[in-house]
């Protein structure tokens, strides 16, 4: 029998997102690049850019957790400046979400579609959320 995964961690969010996260991470976890790329895709083909974000803000949910006290949270990451365009975008889409930062969150989001880049921040932030997953698990 295997598990499903779910994301336990995010709430009002229409179920087909959830469904979408939820298959990202299964194609993570299973180390399957191109299943995580076709999800995004699909979302982007039935539901357009925003529909990806959304995707992606589960993911970041996911990431930072149940119980995560309200306020401002400043990001810690040494040598961010030095890290590569996808790391840097996780990072602060990530701390985005923490400090329930969603104007922040669509802008990184649009910078990285106009540079280009999302494709490549997408697949990192996957493998990211499935790290703190895997982390969590010990």
């Amino acid at each position: 029998m295997t598990r499903r995964h779910t994301l336990p961690h995010v709430t009002d969010v229409p179920q087909e997102t959830l469904d979408d996260a939820t298959a990202v991470l299964t194609s993570a976890l299973a180390g399957d690049s191109d299943g995580v790329v076709g999800t995004f895709d699909a979302v982007v083909d039935r539901c357009g850019v925003a529909g990806a974000y959304e995707v992606a803000w589960c993911l970041a949910a996911t990431m930072v957790g149940d119980g995560v006290p309200m306020g401002a949270w400043t990001l810690d990451f040494p040598g961010i400046d030095e890290a590569g365009y996808d790391a840097r975008w996780v990072a602060r889409f990530v701390s985005a979400y923490a400090n329930a930062d969603g104007d922040t969150g669509a802008a990184l989001f649009g910078a990285a579609l106009a540079d280009g880049q999302l494709p490549d921040c997408l697949l990192t932030l996957a493998g990211s959320a499935v790290a703190t997953l895997r982390h969590r698990a010990g």
